[in-house]
């Protein structure tokens, strides 16, 4: 009794196929953006950072081991990633004390306008 192609070669057009479709999930892949939270340790981690927006991630850095280290290193950090974020055109936000959000280009932080008012601020006098 034939078997039907369970051990038979597979065709030239079943391989391209197989090729084809593997091409188009990696390129599904590629094309989406993930959130991504991760911690900012040292300043050794700036460049898979860096890697992971330029990939067309959104990364929350949570940067309080750094600060609890060396504030300089914060600050060098900080400025270093705004430096890539307005390179590449992407955004970057603080998110209270502890995090920092970095974006691609493809996403902007919506920042909310304060209103400022002509009204003379009361005392407590």
């Amino acid at each position: 009794m034939p078997t039907k192609g369970l051990f038979r070669k597979p065709r030239r057009e079943e391989d391209e196929k197989t090729v084809n479709s593997l091409i188009a999930k990696d390129k599904e892949e590629s094309d989406k953006t993930y959130l991504k939270a991760m911690p900012l340790r040292d300043l050794s981690d700036l460049e898979k950072i860096k890697k992971e927006v330029k990939n067309g991630n959104v990364l929350i850095l949570r940067i309080t081991t750094l600060a609890s280290k060396n504030m300089e290193d914060v600050k060098s950090a900080v400025n270093d990633l705004f430096e890539f974020a307005e390179s590449i055109g992407g955004d970057i936000a603080r998110l209270g004390e502890e995090r920092v959000v970095v974006c691609p280009p493809n996403i902007r932080i919506w920042r909310e306008k304060k209103q400022v008012s002509n009204k003379p601020l009361t005392t407590a006098a």
